[in-house]
């Protein structure tokens, strides 16, 4: 009875021990730096959307070469940029 305890244990302990790793693991995932912006001419992660003002089509933009890049034309117009400010 007591081998059967002490394999219990031995268990036990190894798969607290694969736990630990793993959560340790996870919070190294997270404290990593935010990276470098890419150099210029390379292309950024952006969420904007506009939306033309003659036809009411929007565009969502989710790469573009600058933080804040031209507007796209449409209607032969630039459109409107309809993303809130706070989100810039």
């Amino acid at each position: 009875m007591s081998v059967w305890f002490a394999l219990k244990v031995l268990i036990a302990l190894g798969v607290a021990l694969v736990i630990v790793r793993l959560g340790f693991a996870f919070l190294g995932g997270l404290s990593r730096p935010v990276p470098e912006p890419p150099p210029a001419g390379e292309l950024r992660k952006v969420r904007l959307t506009y939306r033309c003002g003659i036809c009411s089509t929007e565009v969502r933009m989710t790469a573009a070469n600058d933080e804040v890049p031209d507007p796209p034309r449409h209607c032969q117009e630039d459109m409107d940029l309809v993303t809130p400010v706070d989100d810039l």
